[in-house]
């Protein structure tokens, strides 16, 4: 069932096991049944120290893994396969006992948390985002006795999605009620347990000492910045609310210069890994909240600590651009989505409607052309700004329909989920209704800078952040880098760039400004 390739990569990972496993299917005679019986046997023949054992689970086909002769606190309901093999492999090593490379720190708070936490994730298996929910879960579950984790493959338990009202991916219940929907790192699912948490971390970030460069924001511009002043040898500091930012919502990147072909997530934990390879302070699951200006530069979180820095690169990118209509907040889960590859699954064989003719729309439609049944692309101008090649590839598929001219001007639901839109035709006035299950959203980016409309950092109309050819914004020792600026091209390579160049700017801010100090001091 596994290539060789895939199969010589998974017996070195299985080296790293210590101790006895076992793996505990629970199948019947179905197709799917067998394909997760055939991928249990082929593991555990591949280690003297995994053993194979049927067991009854309420969910069939389903897979447990666990410590020899203990009751599996993780489970696999559906085929661990895609992006989930990565969170598969994870639960083998950590069940065998191989250390996990999370925080210390974060690893004992989770091994500390009382009470009874069963966990359930829907997934698709094209998701790119639920791996990191699954494996959290895993791994919590793995560190404490009062903590389960199931991962249930939407597609193949489609009555419990029914049920539930299931319409995006990652979503995840704990004991039995709604927690939470879309990406989450290990930390915030822990803090979000953790009474108390907010507090404690916000008492210790207050104590810490002013930085020389601090940079908002974790994406690749954040990244770069970080690199660049870690290697001048100043007090650098990284602050976000994740790694990675948009770039972790990206599929395929095929115009990184000298990677042919790379994803969104790979990318990430690369630019990760680097930056943890410099003396660099990495705060995460913090969001800036207010930015002032007074000797130090000061950045305010949203949990009531305060940073404090000799300059600030600002860095926090942007994020999906909503319609702005009716009922797109309500059905917001329900019907309406924004990342086309997580939630596209759980709407095949159905009517979905998408929003944008630019290449992130028809990409989508093209995409999702193959897993529904009826795709129909709602464009607001007169021609679509998608490249050339993806408009011949949409317009040759039968089941994409694209309209022009098109204004959306509402999301329609039944109370619980999207049964449909209407739009607007721009050229005729009349108005329209589309009967839709899914209504897939890309209508470009919109910046990250809310909190910073009442600091004296300059914005233009659209919210972007004004700065120089150096990255400089109006307020002397802030400056700024990638999508949130003003830079005409969102691109990562160029955020990386400009990360570097902000960077430079503020180190050359630094030294300029020490010696003008010491020259006031000596006059």
């Amino acid at each position: 069932m596994l290539d060789a390739n895939l199969k010589k990569q998974l017996d070195t990972y299985l080296q790293n096991i210590v101790k006895p496993i076992e793996i505990s299917v629970s199948v019947d005679d179905s197709p799917k049944g067998k394909e997760l019986y055939e991928l249990a046997a082929e593991i555990a023949e591949m280690s003297g120290k995994i053993s194979l054992t049927d067991a009854a689970d309420k969910r069939t086909p389903s897979m447990g893994v666990a410590a020899a002769g203990e009751v599996p606190r993780v489970r696999f309901a559906g085929i661990p396969l895609g992006h989930e093999f990565t969170s598969l492999v994870l639960a083998l090593l950590q069940a065998g006992g191989h250390p996990s490379k999370a925080d210390p720190a974060l690893l004992e708070q989770i091994r500390n948390l009382q009470g009874e936490f069963h966990f359930e994730t829907y997934i698709s298996l094209s998701c790119q985002n639920c791996p990191d929910v699954v494996q959290a879960l895993n791994l919590m579950s793995t560190l404490n006795p009062n903590i389960t984790h199931v991962m249930i493959d939407g597609a193949l338990f489609k009555d419990e999605v029914e049920s539930r009202q299931i319409m995006a991916v990652p979503t995840v219940f704990l004991n039995g009620e709604h927690f939470g929907q879309g990406r989450m790192t290990l930390a915030e699912i822990v803090n979000k347990i953790d009474s108390g948490a907010a507090e404690r971390k916000a008492a210790e970030l207050n104590e810490k000492a002013p930085y020389e460069v601090l940079i908002v924001g974790g994406g690749p511009a954040g990244a770069s910045a970080a690199i660049y002043a870690a290697r001048k040898g100043i007090r650098t500091g990284l602050v976000a609310e994740r790694f990675g930012g948009q770039v972790m919502d990206t599929v395929g990147i095929e115009n990184f210069i000298s990677v042919p072909y790379t994803e969104g997530p790979k990318l990430v934990a690369s630019l990760e890994q680097h930056v943890k390879e410099y003396d660099i302070d990495v705060i995460t699951e913090q969001s800036a909240a207010k930015l002032t200006s007074n000797g130090l530069i000061e950045i305010e979180l949203a949990s009531g600590a305060t940073l404090r820095s000799k300059s600030v690169i600002l860095a926090t990118g942007a994020r999906w651009r909503e319609m702005n209509v009716p009922g797109e907040q309500e059905y917001r889960g329900k019907g309406v989505a924004y990342c086309p590859h997580c939630d596209g699954p759980l709407f095949k064989g159905k009517r979905v409607a998408v929003i944008g003719g630019g290449n992130s729309g028809i990409e989508a439609a093209i995409d999702l052309a193959g897993i529904v049944e009826h795709v129909t692309v709602l464009e607001f101008s007169d021609t679509l700004r998608a490249d050339e090649v993806l408009q011949r590839k949409a317009r040759s598929l039968p089941n994409v329909n694209i309209i022009m001219n098109a204004a959306t001007t509402e999301v329609r639901g039944d109370g619980s989920k999207v049964v449909g839109l209407t739009y607007t035709d721009r050229k005729t006035g009349e108005s329209h209704q589309v009967d839709v299950a899914g209504i897939f959203v890309q209508i470009g980016l919109i910046p990250n800078t809310d909190w910073l409309k009442d600091s004296e950092v300059k914005l233009t109309r659209f919210g972007e952040i004004e700065i120089d050819a150096r990255g400089a914004t109006s307020v002397p020792g802030v400056f700024a880098a990638g999508d949130v600026t003003t830079v005409p091209f969102k691109q990562i390579t160029i955020s990386m760039g400009a990360g570097a160049t902000a960077s430079l700017a503020a180190f050359d801010h630094l030294i300029r400004t020490s010696a003008g100090a010491e020259e006031k001091a000596t006059a």
